[in-house]
């Protein structure tokens, strides 16, 4: 992986760059402006500190009110912090499987992948994931100050954040290849923590149905990035529409954006 993509943050999982991407009209986005993670709990103070300084002046958080209260943000010093919850509850499966989905995981190997492709059609349709998106450009709109970035951020960084990435990149005519392989970047990032659940699960002699299924709720696939395309596409023929017409984006919010983000 790209090193400079990768945060060094040794206490956290899946922190990275959206810096160095490069639009369809040649320009390129700021390095140190806007950041990608999982969660900002159990993080040293080294890396709170390395964020403060990077600096992080904005932490959105998209979890839901249960995972925020069970693991609060440790907030970089000095950044400002907005609770933005994409749903109600945790739908990603990121902390915990619902019983009836442990049931079928233990007979179905595929039941993982279709959970999680039901999950980014409900990102895309769901009015307060809607609302939670528009909510989040506000604040990258506000992150105008040359010293300043944002930090977004979900559980394990990889579905709603990876939807904020994608709206993002998106709203600044990045061409789809690199923004696809932005997402699917996920799956190096964490790719030891895959390996611990593998063998944890091998140890409580899970069968291979439900291993397979447990590794596509705790990653990302093609085919999940599809399933959102696929309901973008429905809705609004285009990520573009989609980004005006769902998530209210003007040309001058826009026109903003790139003034902002991009050089």
């Amino acid at each position: 992986m790209e090193r400079a993509r990768l945060l060094p943050i040794a206490t956290g999982l899946n922190f990275r760059e959206l810096g160095g991407y490069k639009t369809l009209d040649g320009k390129t986005i700021k390095w140190n402006k806007i950041v990608r993670s999982g969660r900002l709990s159990g993080l040293s103070q080294t890396d709170l500190d390395f964020l403060a300084n990077y600096p992080i002046k904005y932490d959105v958080d998209f979890r839901s009110p249960e995972e925020k209260s069970q693991a609060p943000d440790q907030v970089p010093a000095g950044a400002k912090y907005t609770f933005d919850p994409v749903f109600p509850v945790d739908e990603t499966q990121s902390t915990k499987q619902t019983s009836d989905l442990q049931r079928k995981m233990n007979y179905d190997p595929t039941s993982g992948l279709v959970e999680m492709r039901r999950v980014y059609r409900d990102v895309i349709n769901q009015s307060h994931a809607q609302k939670a998106y528009r909510k989040f450009f506000d604040v990258l709109l506000a992150n105008s100050d040359e010293d300043s970035a944002l930090l977004f951020h979900c559980t394990a960084g990889k579905d709603r954040t990876g939807m904020g990435a994608i709206f993002f990149l998106s709203a600044l005519n990045v061409d789809e290849d690199t923004i696809r392989a932005d997402y699917l970047l996920t799956n190096r990032a964490i790719k030891p923590r895959i390996d611990n659940l593998v063998m944890d699960l091998k140890l409580q002699n899970k069968n291979s149905a439900f291993i397979q299924s447990a590794k596509a709720l705790q990653s990302v696939n093609i085919s999940y990035y599809n399933s959102a395309m696929e309901a973008i596409k429905k809705l609004s023929g285009s990520t573009q529409n989609y980004l005006k017409e769902y998530l209210h984006l003007t040309d001058h919010d826009l026109a903003d954006l790139r003034k902002i983000y991009l050089e």
